[in-house]
């Protein structure tokens, strides 16, 4: 029952021995607490205000990022624009320079065409020409085979050349 109605002696030693511990925990224990505490809050508020810088860093990054974002997307826009008049210069020159062959070759066939037209007309006339001399040889044989027949052509062939 000591312990429900301590007794005045026991009091005044659990105080004073409170009152050393107390002593010797202010003496060497209370200031290093303490500045352990002050160096944890100090450090926490660095963080937090380094966490804040970080947000706001980010957000002027991701402001940043958006712009060059922009940027890159507008370089890709110009590039694939250039790319598309590069293809249809192309596109026309080949078109143009196709259709110059084209008509080159054609002129160039049509020459042909003629040369060849010019050669078998030569050629159809020089057959004309050698079969007519034939037909007139085997004519003027069977025609002058008479020697009266042979001189009524000379005077006729004379007659002409004088008009003539």
């Amino acid at each position: 029952m000591e312990l429900v109605n301590p007794g005045i002696g026991l009091i005044v030693w659990m105080t004073l021995a409170f009152l050393v511990i107390l002593y010797i925990l202010g003496k060497y224990a209370w200031k290093p607490i303490m500045t352990a505490l002050k160096d944890r809050e100090s450090a926490i508020h660095t963080a937090l205000n380094a966490a804040e810088n970080a947000k706001v860093e980010m957000e002027k990054m991701k402001f940043s990022n958006e712009e060059l974002l922009q940027e890159a997307k507008n370089e890709r826009d110009a590039i694939l624009a250039t790319a598309r008049k590069i293809k249809e210069s192309i596109i026309e020159e080949s078109k143009q320079k196709a259709s110059e062959e084209a008509n080159r070759i054609i002129a160039s066939a049509k020459e042909s065409i003629q040369n060849e037209k010019m050669a078998a007309i030569t050629d159809l006339k020089d057959q004309l020409a050698e079969l007519s001399f034939d037909v007139a040889k085997k004519i003027l044989k069977r025609e002058l085979s008479d020697p009266k027949k042979q001189e009524e052509y000379i005077n006729e062939l004379i007659k002409e050349v004088k008009f003539n």
